[in-house]
């Protein structure tokens, strides 16, 4: 189910025409009278990745940024790593991690994972089967309220036989038991955090500065300019080949755009056509194309504004009705804003999820294009232009909204520009509020707007569906169904999906729930990316996960002799 970029995609076609070099050409950038001698084996040097906007947070359970999420994967290490093949059935292709093995009971009901022995925190604790269970216990506290803790929900408790000897049990059998748990279970350092009341974890200084188990530890974080990792030298796995790893935070992703270009940033993770076409005369960088798990939207918030769960607040007085949301969705022209904004570098969006994890798309029926159709909709639901403004009315009530749009994101605020030009067409007075990432993060997550540009990077297996589209999570104070789209028939399809051993049965279920959403109309679903990142010359990163491109970071290497100066003398005499 995993797509890749072969030289015959349009994204790798507009690169090669554009003369830049391949994934596997790494040529000299002319920076080597600045390197000096390096470690025999070839580690050192240090890598600066240029962000828009901070992280939320270093907090694994609460992680929810790109930028957060990041950096919490790396300096926390899972109980086994998923391969690149994203599988999500059984055990198959997982590689172990601060786990040394595992073992099944005979009914499946028990997961037994022995921890390696050498395994350390990056204080020196060792790690023991105590932090397994306390993570679990974290990570579903509902003060806490963490976004993995829907992951979770199949797991009755964990158990310590031993201090090396973790036992999770589980309430029933499950085709994705094993990817629930190592994937969503954050191991946590409960000599340090045990003592600290679960609702204050959030804001406490420990979870700030946090104290992981991966092969980069934790430096710094001036807020608002740089976050610094440095190789755990003492890593049971070995140290990263770099010495450390520099997130250089610009406030959007112009300014982050223009640090790559000026030669202050290595890596970005995501380039836009025409920055494509200016790195081509770079001598200095190289386009990095890989397969990327994510789709935008523009969401809809189908209660009324305000802070709390869907059950506490009455239906949106124009998004609240599926007419209006369907009639929004068929004046889109989506192929259009999607050529407009990414040229060849992008598609269509099927619905909540990117077609390399849906497992049959050919079966569903889209929204078309239709202006005339849309038109028609807005007239029987009682939508109509009384005053000739432009501007439809119902009961008083101007159809009229805000699309909240992150400042970090280039891509989404061009789209919200381009949907206020096409719903005008219809009737619709859009308006466009740009606020930085955690602002709209928090009002979000409190329901305090009218529609939003969103972009999600769903795990493997859709298995995190249910805790952004499914109902309980619409109900929930904290859940992360900000649009409050609910439908019993969409949570039981999926359910269906995910609990079935059999693939027929279960890519069935899938189409009958994204065809339920699909109808639902609660978001526009406008594109999938086709990822593609500026680097350095210098850099020699891994294969890029889809999942998670920086899962390989510790392996990135920097040719000795492209070394430059900040690679030598350290980062603090850069400030």
């Amino acid at each position: 189910m995993r797509r890749r970029l072969s030289f015959r995609h349009p994204a790798v076609r507009l690169v090669r025409a554009l003369g830049v070099v391949s994934l596997t050409g790494v040529a000299a950038c002319g920076d080597r009278g600045a390197a000096t001698t390096a470690a025999a084996d070839g580690t050192g040097g240090t890598l600066v990745i240029a962000v828009a906007g901070d992280p939320n947070t270093l907090f694994p359970p609460l992680a929810t940024t790109t930028q957060s999420q990041a950096i919490a994967r790396i300096l926390f290490e899972r109980l086994a790593e998923i391969g690149p093949a994203l599988n999500t059935v059984g055990d198959g292709g997982f590689t172990p991690r601060l786990a040394e093995r595992w073992t099944w009971s005979a009914d499946s009901m028990q997961l037994t994972f022995r921890l390696a022995p050498g395994a350390r925190w990056h204080d020196g604790a060792p790690v023991r089967a105590r932090d397994v269970q306390f993570g679990f216990q974290i990570t579903t506290n509902p003060a806490v309220a963490s976004v993995n803790a829907p992951f979770l929900e199949n797991i009755d408790s964990v158990s310590t036989p031993d201090s090396l000897t973790a036992t999770v049990w589980f309430k029933r059998r499950k085709p994705s038991q094993f990817f629930d748990v190592v994937y969503n279970l954050d191991v946590l350092p409960a000599h340090r955090l045990d003592s600290i009341p679960p609702a204050a974890l959030a804001q406490h200084p420990l979870t700030r500065e946090p104290v992981g188990t991966g092969r980069f530890r934790f430096e710094r974080w001036e807020r608002g300019a740089l976050l610094e990792l440095v190789s755990d030298t003492l890593n049971v796995r070995g140290r990263a080949k770099l010495d450390r790893v520099l997130w250089k935070v610009a406030p959007d992703f112009a300014a982050a755009t223009i640090t790559l270009f000026a030669g202050d940033a290595d890596f970005l993770e995501t380039l836009r056509p025409e920055n494509v076409a200016e790195l081509a005369k770079s001598p200095a960088l190289r386009v990095l194309p890989y397969d990327a798990l994510a789709y935008g939207f523009l969401g809809f918030n189908l209660r009324a504004r305000g802070t709390g769960p869907s059950t506490s607040r009455p239906p949106h007085p124009v998004l609240g009705d599926v007419q209006v949301r369907r009639a929004l969705s068929m004046a889109v022209d989506r192929a259009r804003l999607v050529r407009n904004v990414f040229d060849s570098l992008g598609r269509v969006a099927i619905g909540p999820a990117p077609r390399a994890l849906f497992p049959d798309t050919t079966s569903l029926r889209p929204l078309p294009f239709d202006v005339a159709h849309a038109k028609a909709l807005l007239d029987s639901a009682g939508w109509v232009d009384g005053n000739g403004d432009g501007v439809r009315e119902k009961n008083g009530v101007a159809l009229a909204f805000e699309i909240m749009v992150p400042t970090s994101s280039e891509t989404r605020r061009r789209f919200a520009i381009l949907l206020q030009e096409q719903l005008q067409a219809v009737g619709a007075k859009v308006g466009v509020d740009a606020l930085e990432l955690n602002t709209v993060i928090a009002r979000a997550s409190s329901r305090d707007f009218d529609a939003y540009m969103g972009s999600w990077s769903p795990t493997p297996g859709l298995a995190g569906i249910p805790s952004v589209w499914g109902s309980r999570a619409a109900r929930a104070e904290k859940g992360q169904n900000w649009q409050s789209y609910e439908s019993a028939a969409f949570d039981a399809g999926v359910t269906r999906a995910l609990e079935s051993f059999d693939p027929a049965t279960s890519r069935t279920a899938w189409v009958q729930a994204y065809q339920q959403i699909l109808d639902d109309a609660p978001s526009v679903w406008l594109y999938e990316p086709r990822a593609i990142a500026g680097i350095h010359r210098r850099v020699r990163p891994t294969g890029l996960r889809a999942d998670q491109w920086y899962a390989g970071l510790a392996d990135w290497q920097i040719d000795p002799a492209e070394r430059l100066p900040r690679d030598q003398i350290g980062l603090r005499a850069t400030r």
